[in-house]
């Protein structure tokens, strides 16, 4: 044995016959994530103590230590970051500044998002305006406007004229027995081959001719589809409508309001006793003028004029 050991060369690297672990991989990776969560271990900051904590605003995870929200701080609070939108950008909330046609700031931005993006919504004072009045007041800036306004109702009047004579002709034309929709009578041919060549199939010949014609649709044949209402989206909200504040009713307007009741003067079929000056103003007679004629006066002075 020793005189082999002389006869080979000497070892070029000699190995330990231990493992060493710490050069591991696998260990090197285990211990460099233990190192690393011991590195996030969120240190706890001393709390101020209850009825003390005045000016205190819990900001961090480390300013809840291990516990859970302060009630009695009334700001939005996260502790371990539950309930906070990672990702939120701080300013994503913000509207940016717009304007109006005519330059001003559009303060009703803020109502014009989400559902209410592709409504119209009514938010200032000149939408509760009628429109003949705000032309007055605008004066003649809005000709143009007015104009493109009766150009649009012009087009849109006759895109539904040509849609109501289109759908009143095919009325029409199908009411009359003459005019009875035709079918397309117009055929094709295809030509292929078979993939079974044999003498046992299509009398053994190697190619095959099919003439293809649309079916003829029933005229009278019921519907196959059952067609389906669905609701409609709601649209725009309508003008809102400003109110007076309510006031208190007055004796007047209790008065003006008050409605005799009706008193017939032939029917009672209750039998009711019904007083003399209910009947008289149910008769309607005090709602008469009493006129004099002017006769009585001429006949009064003549008489006197004679006894004279």
């Amino acid at each position: 044995m020793a005189a082999l050991k002389h006869l080979l060369p000497d070892a070029k690297n000699s190995t330990s016959t231990y493992y060493d672990h710490a050069n591991d991989p696998w260990f090197k990776q285990l211990f460099s994530t233990l190192e690393e969560e011991k590195s996030t271990v969120v240190k706890a900051k001393p709390v101020p103590p209850y009825l003390k904590r005045a000016g205190f605003v819990p900001r961090k995870v480390e300013d809840f230590g291990d516990g859970g929200a302060f009630p009695e701080i009334h700001i939005a609070q996260y502790p371990l970051d539950m309930g906070r939108v990672k990702g939120a950008k701080p300013g994503s909330k913000i509207l940016p500044v717009t304007v109006d046609a005519r330059g001003n700031l559009a303060y009703d931005a803020i109502v014009k998002q989400n559902e209410n993006a592709k409504k119209i919504v009514y938010s200032q004072h000149k939408d509760l305006i009628p429109k003949i009045l705000r032309n007055e007041e605008e004066g003649d800036d809005e000709g143009e406007e007015e104009e493109e306004m009766q150009k649009e109702i012009e087009e849109t009047m006759q895109e539904t004229k040509a849609a109501l004579e289109k759908i009143v002709n095919v009325r029409l034309s199908a009411a009359q027995p003459k005019n009875v929709p035709k079918q397309s009578s117009d055929s094709k041919y295809i030509k292929y081959k078979p993939s079974q060549q044999s003498a046992a199939f299509n009398s053994g010949a190697k190619e095959r001719i099919i003439r293809m014609v649309e079916m003829p649709v029933d005229p009278l044949e019921p519907p196959k589809f059952k067609h389906k209402r669905v609701p409609k989206a709601s649209g725009s909200p309508p003008v809102p409508v400003m109110h007076s504040p309510p006031r208190p009713v007055t004796v007047k307007d209790q008065q003006d309001w008050k409605i005799p009741p009706c008193i017939s003067n032939w029917k009672n079929p209750k039998g009711y006793t019904i007083p003399l000056d209910k009947r008289l103003a149910a008769d309607g007679r005090g709602l008469q003028e009493v006129q004099i004629n002017d006769n009585f006066a001429k006949l009064s002075e003549a008489l006197y004029v004679a006894e004279q």
